[in-house]
């Protein structure tokens, strides 16, 4: 076999190997290998042109590649703190070849400050071979002035007998612009976060895995206010929500997300949680789902607190049913409660009702001597005295200015006597105390008996009021019956 220097063609080719990339202005000559590093066959002269054709074109689209990537190459000579940088590289900070030398000192006043000492560590951990690759992200200050940010990789590729590095090549490329993106998006998502940490309620995703496991991946500030719990407590679990909706509840929150799951349809539901330091309060959930590619189902959405409006609603629907004075039945919502009963007993041919009205005595003579204000305390005295008689079964309400309504369930007239009377009693005992004043208030009562005769409830409240009124022009303070 023919040795590199007794082949014809040897100088052909140390030219052919030498010329491309350098003219491609990107690498300098110290990159020149020895031509016998890469000649691994006998080369003929019809051998050697196809090899040195193909070397050619196989730089020459590495040179088209480097450059096209934004990348420079660099070789450094450890020993003697020298450093080459190729034509693309010094093209990278906008300088021509001859305005850079290579002195290494020289290079590091053009590393950013901050950047200097990570820099010149993370080499030095690649010098003491802890790291196999060097590998840092860092600034870089270009002719004009400004900082590109850059990317250098690079290889101790000789060392001494002792491990002592002695060169090192590397690349440089210029990742400003995949910085500057990366900026504007976490600047975009820490404005998202702000805004949604600031809206009062959870904005929140929530996945169930197709195991049937759940989690929020995201859950806003808000949901410290809406559970009580930190966002990083339900990252990879959901289940402690279980512990925290209403038990009388929980059915109903799982099987509304069941069927939003199922059906890709907007999941909406009201519920009740209670928790550690707020109690029992009201959550209103909205959501919208979509199915992932690998099967989960990915809810965006948002979930607020509703208690201030149910606790309006449930005072609304009070002042509707109840008298604001004595807070009892009102008329309508008696009336209801009769009406339904009359049908209870029809239906089951059940045991009768009694239905009692009741009057308050000479109650404009109250009015007249000591002021509606002490009529109004009148009407709730009776009223406090007339719920410690009631049983859980029965029903008692305000009909009119002074006049009250009751309905004890399954009580025959005799029962209904003694529940008139044993009231009647109690009144008598217990004088209204006013102002330094004490003021006696009587009743008078009417009784009729409800059952499967009676056409409608109504029917039988105007018996009830006939006896009142009879009781009255008796001379009060008694009770009558019809």
């Amino acid at each position: 076999m023919k040795s590199r220097t007794d082949h014809p063609d040897t100088e052909a080719f140390d030219d052919a190997w030498s010329s491309a990339p350098f003219e491609a202005g990107l690498v300098t000559q110290d990159f020149r290998p020895e031509p016998s590093a890469v000649i691994k066959h006998e080369l003929t002269g019809a051998g050697l042109r196809d090899d040195l054709e193909a070397l050619r074109d196989s730089e020459r689209r590495m040179a088209l590649a480097i450059a096209g990537s934004n990348t420079g190459i660099w070789d450094r000579d450890v020993l003697n703190d020298r450093i080459h940088y190729s034509a693309g590289w010094k093209a990278l900070l906008g300088y021509a070849e001859n305005e850079i030398g290579d002195q290494l000192t020289e290079s590091y006043t053009r590393v950013h400050p901050d950047d200097l000492s990570y820099v010149r560590a993370s080499m030095q951990a690649h010098f003491d071979q802890k790291t196999p690759v060097y590998e840092v992200e860092h600034r870089l200050r270009c002719k004009d002035g400004s900082y590109k940010w850059v990317s250098s990789r690079g290889q101790v590729v000789q060392r001494d007998g002792n491990g002592q590095a002695l060169r090192m090549i590397g690349t440089t490329t210029d990742i400003t612009a995949m910085r500057d993106m990366s900026d504007r998006l976490r600047q975009t998502a820490e404005l998202l976060t702000s805004l949604t940490d600031e809206v009062p309620g959870l904005v929140f995703q929530y996945q169930r895995l197709p195991d049937g496991k759940t989690c929020f991946p995201y859950a806003s500030a808000g949901i410290q206010d809406i559970y009580e719990l930190e966002p990083s407590q339900v990252m990879t679990d959901a289940c402690l929500l279980d512990a925290l909706i209403h038990p009388d509840d929980l059915a109903a929150y799982h099987a509304s997300l069941d069927d939003s799951a199922r059906d890709l349809t907007p999941w909406h539901l009201e519920y009740r949680v209670v928790l550690p330091r707020q109690g029992l309060r009201w959550r209103q959930g909205v959501a919208r789902p979509r199915r992932q590619a690998d099967g989960r189902v990915l809810w965006h959405g948002f979930i607020t607190d509703v208690t201030e409006r149910h606790t309006m609603e449930d005072e609304l629907r009070e002042l509707a049913l109840l008298d604001g004075l004595t807070k009892l039945p009102n008329r309508r919502c008696f009336m209801q409660q009769i009406d339904a009963e009359l049908e209870r007993i029809k239906r089951e041919n059940g045991k009768p009702a009694a239905v009692l009205m009741c009057d308050l005595d000479h109650f404009k003579g109250i009015n007249d001597r000591w002021g509606h204000v002490t009529g109004d305390v009148a009407l709730q005295h009776f009223s406090g005295i007339l719920q410690t008689h009631l049983r859980k079964s029965d029903v008692a309400g305000r009909v009119g200015g002074e006049e009250f309504a009751i309905m004890l369930r399954a009580t025959d007239l005799a029962e209904a006597s003694g529940f008139a009377r044993r009231l009647q009693g109690r009144m008598r005992q217990t004088p209204l105390e006013q102002g330094g004043h004490v003021i006696p208030i009587t009743l008078s009562i009417g009784i009729a008996i409800m059952g499967t005769a009676d056409p409608d409830a109504m029917s039988v409240l105007s018996r009830s009021d006939a006896a009142l009124y009879e009781a009255k022009a008796k001379g009060r303070d008694c009770i009558e019956l019809r």
